[in-house]
């Protein structure tokens, strides 16, 4: 199992001073070549399944609410993935657990498709940094594929 890390972070959208909250989306991307790598990343292998994707920062102080997955160009045939998140620093928390299956599991990436969150997780606020990390299952992938990421939540500042 690899762990493949985007070299160019997401571009946050921090924003939405509402006076009832400061909704936010947060995007990422994940795209890959025609033979099955990660565009913008430390690695030129092809995504294995198993491989780790960290898709980018999750800034502390998120409230983490739903997750929309836009597959527009599909990977290859029988490739899954889970989303969710993993703490910068590598340490986890007894109070907000990091979860590898926060928004959900069993995600087809082989279609095309838009997907929400299908794990019946509560919100969480998180304590401190944390990174977006998709986990591939299935098949490895051997195609140019695109799929892009938006958590929604509230930015409520560090505790």
């Amino acid at each position: 199992m690899a762990k493949i890390t985007r070299k160019t972070a997401s571009q946050p959208q921090y924003g939405g001073f509402a006076p009832y909250g400061n909704l936010t989306a947060l995007y990422y991307q994940v795209a890959t070549n025609a033979t099955g790598a990660v565009i913008e990343s430390d690695s030129t292998a092809a995504v294995a399944s198993g491989d780790v994707i960290d898709l980018g920062p999750i800034p502390a102080g998120m409230r983490l609410d739903d997750v929309l997955i836009t597959v527009s160009t599909a990977m290859s045939a029988s490739v899954t993935g889970k989303l969710g998140f993993a703490y910068a620093d590598g340490v986890d928390r007894t109070d907000v657990p990091q979860n590898d299956a926060f928004f959900g599991t069993g995600y087809a990436l082989s279609a095309a498709a838009v997907l929400r969150k299908t794990a019946t997780t509560a919100p969480v606020r998180l304590p401190k940094e944390a990174r977006l990390i998709l986990t591939t299952g299935g098949a490895a992938n051997a195609k140019a594929s695109q799929i892009d990421v938006r958590i929604a939540g509230e930015l409520t500042g560090p505790r």
